[in-house]
């Protein structure tokens, strides 16, 4: 608690002795490679009560009548609902929406926070305090009815909160190097920030292989993710740092703290200088191994960077980018335009798509998925199966964007038995007769399956005689295999990429798909490291798949050595049983052959700040 708190006031600018405090640090996950420098914006997901900051009310007699109109909302709301359900409930049911009227009475919830908003709170963060405040006390109660009634005052306390926050959002001030941060960031925030201006994304909850981080390393965004109990709602307005290779952030720095940031921001600037020359070059090891290097996208500017890195294609599209940006399902037209635009960008090259990919770690606000255990439930294919609806209408959309482009290639997530394949197939050529039929001139696009559950390892023969060609999503693969979520920090550190089993499994996928002679590619994060490319490349994948920011580095190590030389090192490696030290090994031959420079040290930053000091 004293650690908290002084935390939370050296952010302020004082610490608890009362002196300036300076380079405030806290610990997480490295989330995105980089480091920034800039200004924390502090956003959160629309009625999450526990995510309001806090701040001061500006002008109280505004704030009093924001939260007199969202009071008389809610209860117009709740009438209204009150009114339609007359007819199907009984009346004892019905009056539960008599409590939450009479807890809209003056003298209930709307007095308690009136009297905060007075005493100089905004009305956000007066509401906050109310509402917590109860659910507290109701749920530290005996009886277990009262407890329940916890649940229905934080309902009423997001109603509110949804009303006040109505348009706000349009007011924030990006500064020219916007910090995001967040209890938990989302594709949505980061599409809020205007082009340019997004230098750093800092988020209390997840990990490095969270959705949101994945995005950031394709959109080359240093990040830092899983900060547990960091004062997020302090960090409004502060000056960041951000370092994305050690996963911490700095508040309030010292001009020496910025300045040896500030040259590691250089260095980082000189080495993607140097690697523009390799764009037009084709990646090929000093034996003449040949390995398409693709890219995997989700926005347009992820296209734009894609291009000027050199990619030869886009091994995966995330379909879902665009569905988890709207605030509802996107009509076909729309879907066909953002298709349309991946395509083109890359046409005559293959654009890889993959079918939407909702559940574990990406949700809709507008399609709920409330589960136990989400990335063992229902999620990918599962889903659009069980709606094929959803499913028909992104493939109609898929195959009329192709039309007079014909590189669409279709992927189909999360598949673990051949039944899934069949039905999918199923649907797949139904619309492309009916598309067909409608007058578009298009051709039948290559379907493949992504290969990210342990079932799908052991039938990839099976699989492999239904579709076109296999795909690996290593992550998740990866987080399956080891039985680890891979957005909980408390368990981030057994997330491993190198360990034993997940290798194993990745030979054993490239030699049974060239037993049947299907092509193999692979898109998960391992094809975006170096050092991962390079055992990737021996074990016989076909193509890689990565994010634009980490293509230019590949291609450098893979140009500069021989196939003979990787397998070699695959051999090395298999022999290890831990992946720290086969990491260990591949990043020491990396610096043999002369890549250092693309490894970080693991040094402190502190150790290296006196390192730089000593005389």
């Amino acid at each position: 608690m004293i650690a908290h708190s002084e935390a939370t006031g050296a952010i302020s600018g004082l610490s608890l002795t009362g002196e300036e405090a300076r380079d405030v640090s806290f610990d997480g996950v490295p989330g995105s490679p980089g480091v920034a420098i800039g200004h924390g914006v502090v956003v959160y997901p629309a009625a999450d009560l526990d995510a309001v900051p806090e701040r001061p009310a500006e002008d109280i007699e505004l704030e009093l009548e924001l939260f007199r109109h969202a009071v008389q909302a809610v209860w117009e709301d709740i009438e209204a609902v009150a009114k339609r359900l007359t007819s199907r409930l009984r009346p004892e049911e019905l009056s539960l929406f008599d409590v939450y009227l009479r807890m809209l009475g003056d003298e209930a919830l709307p007095g308690e926070v009136n009297n905060r908003i007075r005493e100089g709170v905004w009305a956000q963060g007066a509401l906050k305090q109310v509402v917590l405040q109860y659910v507290r006390q109701f749920e530290m109660m005996d009886d277990h009815y009262l407890q329940e009634r916890a649940v229905d005052i934080r309902d009423l306390g997001r109603r509110l909160l949804s009303y006040l926050q109505e348009g706000e959002q349009e007011d924030v001030v990006y500064p020219e190097r916007t910090v995001l941060v967040s209890e938990e960031l989302t594709p949505a925030m980061l599409g809020e920030v205007p082009r340019g201006k997004l230098v750093g994304l800092v988020s209390v909850k997840g990990s490095s292989n969270s959705h949101v981080a994945i995005l950031a390393r394709a959109m080359g965004v240093p990040t830092v993710m899983g900060l547990v109990d960091i004062p997020v709602n302090q960090l409004d307005g502060k000056e960041l740092i951000v370092d994305g290779f050690e996963g911490q952030i700095f508040a309030s720095p010292s001009s020496d703290l910025r300045t040896f940031f500030q040259a590691i921001c250089d260095e980082e600037e000189e080495i993607d200088r140097g690697l523009e020359a390799l764009r037009d070059l084709p990646c090929e090891t000093t034996d003449g191994h040949r390995v398409p290097l693709l890219v995997n996208t989700g926005l347009m500017t992820d296209v734009v960077r894609s291009l000027s890195h050199g990619a030869e294609g886009i091994g995966l599209y995330r379909t879902e980018v665009p569905f988890m940006i709207k605030d509802r399902f996107p009509s076909e037209q729309e879907q066909r335009q953002y298709y349309r635009e991946q395509l083109e960008a890359f046409a005559p090259n293959p654009v890889t798509m993959r079918t939407l990919d909702i559940g574990g770690d990406k949700s809709l606000t507008y399609f709920p998925i409330e589960e136990e255990n989400p990335f063992l439930g229902w999620r990918g294919i599962r889903v659009t199966l069980d709606h094929p609806e959803i499913f028909l209408v992104q493939v109609r959309a898929m195959l009329k964007a192709s039309e007079g482009l014909n590189n669409l290639q279709i992927m189909l997530p999360m598949i673990s038995n051949i039944s899934e394949v069949e039905e999918s197939l199923h649907l797949i050529y139904r619309v492309y007769h009916e598309v067909r039929e409608e007058g578009f001139d298009i051709h039948m696009p290559k379907v493949g399956v992504m290969i990210e559950i342990p079932a799908a390892v052991y039938q990839i023969r099976e699989l492999a005689d239904r579709v076109d060609f296999l795909s690996v999503g290593s992550n998740d693969l990866t987080q399956y295999l080891l039985a680890v979520d891979r957005n909980n920090p408390r368990v981030a550190q057994l997330y491993h990429s190198y360990h034993p089993a997940v290798l194993q499994a990745l030979v054993r996928i490239a030699q049974d798909a060239h037993a049947v002679g299907k092509p193999l590619g692979i898109c998960g994060e391992l094809a975006g490291d170096p050092g991962g490319a390079l055992l990737l490349m021996a074990m016989g994948y076909d193509s890689l798949s990565m994010n634009a920011a980490s293509l230019p580095k590949v291609k450098s190590v893979i140009r500069s050595v021989s196939k003979e030389w990787a397998v070699k090192l695959l051999k090395d490696v298999l022999l290890l049983d831990s992946p720290h030290v086969i990491k260990s090994c591949v990043d020491l031959a990396l610096r043999n052959a002369g890549f250092g420079r693309y490894l970080r040290p693991g040094k402190s930053t502190s150790a290296a700040l006196a390192e730089q000091a000593a005389p």
